[in-house]
């Protein structure tokens, strides 16, 4: 049987070899303690990180969606105003026609010397054109100088017929090309949240592992994972008009 002496050797060996270990464990950079910590912290994070952009995805989707309905329905009313200002175009082409014929009509008149015909077909054509022609057609034919035979040839008349189109399709496009971005900057922020998925799993796994060096290594991809998600994260623009405080 061993004697209390050599009993009291064992202890004091056991115990040595406790404090040594502790000793030792106490002198690591990351211990269990420290590890299981960072892990629940960088677990918090990325959760939260991961809610917040697929909160703000989903606003850009938002945004992509209203954008597109927009875009189309400006397309659309910009070309029911194509369709009315070409009508007016032609119309003031056919009513310019008419004008001509009482304009020749009336120098026919001013040959003959027959004033009454002349008054009258003056008249004509001052109720003819109050009666049948745009603003568009009146006022270029008072810009009209002596080298012109048409009021369309005066500086911009048959574009100032589409300007209303052209102001709707250029709205038109500038919503399709915003409802764009917002797809581009969706699908940005869904990508942020895959990885912030996969920096999940790899936390959860950490505690798998028994030896601290491979914890470690886990534990230090994911950390760089989530500072470098979070920094791509963050330069992606916000959704337009976006105001966080507006929610409270």
């Amino acid at each position: 049987m061993a004697t209390e002496e050599q009993i009291n050797e064992a202890v004091t060996e056991e115990n040595a070899a406790d404090t040594k270990e502790t000793k030792e464990e106490k002198k690591r950079f990351l211990s269990d303690s420290k590890i299981e910590l960072i892990t629940a912290i960088f677990l918090g994070l990325t959760a939260l990180m991961t809610a917040w952009a697929t909160w703000i995805g989903s606003l850009h989707g938002g945004n992509q969606a209203t954008n597109y309905a927009r875009s189309n329905n400006l397309a659309a009313e910009a070309n029911a105003e194509y369709n009315v200002a070409a009508q007016l175009y032609f119309s003031d082409l056919l009513s310019w026609n008419t004008l001509l014929d009482y304009q020749f009509d009336k120098q026919i008149g001013e040959a003959k010397d027959d004033k009454v015909s002349v008054e009258q077909i003056e008249q004509k054509l001052d109720t003819y054109a109050e009666q049948n022609c745009s603003d568009i057609l009146n006022n270029a034919i008072d810009k009209m100088t002596d080298d012109m035979t048409s009021p369309f040839e005066v500086e911009g008349v048959v574009e100032s017929y589409f300007d209303k189109y052209n102001e709707l399709i250029e709205q038109s496009n500038e919503a399709l090309e915003q409802g764009r971005k917002d797809n581009a900057n969706g699908d940005s922020f869904n990508l942020v949240t895959v990885i912030y998925s996969l920096v999940l799993f790899l936390l959860g796994i950490v505690g798998i592992f028994k030896n601290i060096p491979n914890r470690a290594f886990i534990l230090g991809v994911s950390i760089v994972g989530v500072l470098l998600t979070t920094i791509f994260m963050f330069t992606i623009p916000m959704p337009t008009d976006f105001d966080f405080f507006s929610y409270f």
